[in-house]
């Protein structure tokens, strides 16, 4: 029997490629898609489907969000496949309990890996179930359900924002740097560049999520796999090639950091472009 599943995602060209991936793997069948979480609840109760590839990032209910519905609701709860385009929702998403998450834009081997381990996860769960009949121990649907559902409402608090200082290595000195003072931070061969007007130096950091973490997120937005902005340093959006743009910094290099092709629609919303 082909997995089937449903794809979740506000934005119609993420949708259309995870389509084509999907379609293009050996027995998976997509038997519907959805823009929106509160179609995404309603696509999970009609299709029951084994997996749903489901973005984190949507107006109104998030993919966290519509976990926490089918929870509520007492639906059977399919496998999860998170989509995203940050690497820091790669923990809450094992957090609660996904058995993946595909980042953005998606590549067709990590796809396929994808699909395994959601087929692993389906033989495994029905294995332990026949294992568990009968057992006085087994823990019951009822009491995982709710010990997930205690995760999903901690991992969904909103945020305090982060105030602080940055530790940044420079010139053999370890500097606190506020972190307003900061334009960008990059990530290349595994070392973490902090930029800031004055200073430009390594963060003690070992990932930018790590970073992230430190940092006030109404200021501060991962604007491709590689780069961390600081959006009140952003002297110019420079239109490039494809419809997508470069960001045009106010360090003393004007350096200019590429927007990936997931964060163009975060773009048009923070300048109204």
């Amino acid at each position: 029997m082909p997995l089937t599943a449903l794809i979740i995602d506000d934005e119609p060209l993420a949708r259309q490629e995870l389509l084509y991936l999907l379609q293009s793997a050996e027995g998976v069948e997509v038997v519907a898609q959805g823009s929106n979480g509160i179609e995404a609840v309603e696509l999970v109760r009609a299709h029951k489907p084994d997996v749903v590839f489901l973005d984190v990032q949507m107006p109104g209910l998030d993919g966290f969000a519509v976990l926490k519905k089918l929870i509520d609701k007492k639906m059977g709860l399919p496998q999860i496949v998170f989509a995203t385009a940050f690497d820091q929702y790669a923990v809450r998403a094992f957090e609660v309990n996904a058995v993946d998450y595909l980042l953005k834009p998606f590549d067709r081997k990590r796809v396929l890996k994808t699909i395994e381990k959601v087929r692993a996860r389906i033989a495994g769960h029905a294995i332990q179930a026949g294992r568990a009949d009968g057992a006085a121990d087994a823990p019951s649907t009822d009491a995982r359900l709710d010990a997930l559902l205690r995760l999903v409402e901690e991992r969904t608090q909103p945020a305090k924002p982060q105030t602080g200082k940055v530790i940044v290595r420079a010139q053999g000195r370890l500097l606190l740097v506020d972190q307003r003072e900061i334009c960008f931070a990059s990530i290349e061969g595994g070392a973490i560049s902090v930029v800031t007007r004055a200073v430009e130096g390594q963060s003690n950091c070992r990932t930018l999520e790590e970073l992230m973490e430190q940092l006030d997120p109404e200021k501060f937005w991962r604007a491709h796999r590689s780069f961390i902005v600081n959006i009140q340093h952003i002297r110019e959006v420079v239109p490039w090639f494809k419809s997508s743009y470069q960001l045009r910094m106010d360090d003393a290099k004007k350096t200019e950091i590429p927007v990936s092709r997931a964060q163009t629609k975060r773009l048009r919303e923070l300048f109204n472009l």
